[in-house]
């Protein structure tokens, strides 16, 4: 029992499926792109280089959405995405192995 002063912290984890439609690809990937060339990523410190980098990210609209996306934004404000839908919900306990996948 803990002194009611102070007490345990409760650990929940919080799991998310959001789907999304990417109306425009261009927007979304020139944002990332954006994005990219303005963190403050030490370059050679990275196996890639900011243009490898940039690639990437041309190539592949699911890279360029994920590189954008973080949990404390998530995609609003996102040009070129909307939000679909989405489900959340809490569990107390250490985080599932399981991986849900979009359909």
């Amino acid at each position: 029992m803990t002194d009611a002063g102070t007490p345990e912290p409760l650990t929940l984890n919080l799991y998310c499926r959001l789907t999304v439609a990417v109306t425009d690809p261009q927007v979304l990937t020139e944002y990332a792109v954006a994005d990219l060339r303005a963190a403050d990523i030490d370059w050679p410190a990275e196996e890639d280089d900011l243009e490898a980098a940039v690639a990437d990210l041309r190539n592949d609209i699911v890279v360029s959405l994920a590189s954008v996306v973080d949990i404390s934004r998530m995609v609003e404000g996102l040009p070129g995405v909307a939000a679909r839908g989405g489900l959340c919900w809490a569990e107390p306990g250490p985080p599932r192995e399981a991986v849900w996948r979009a359909e």
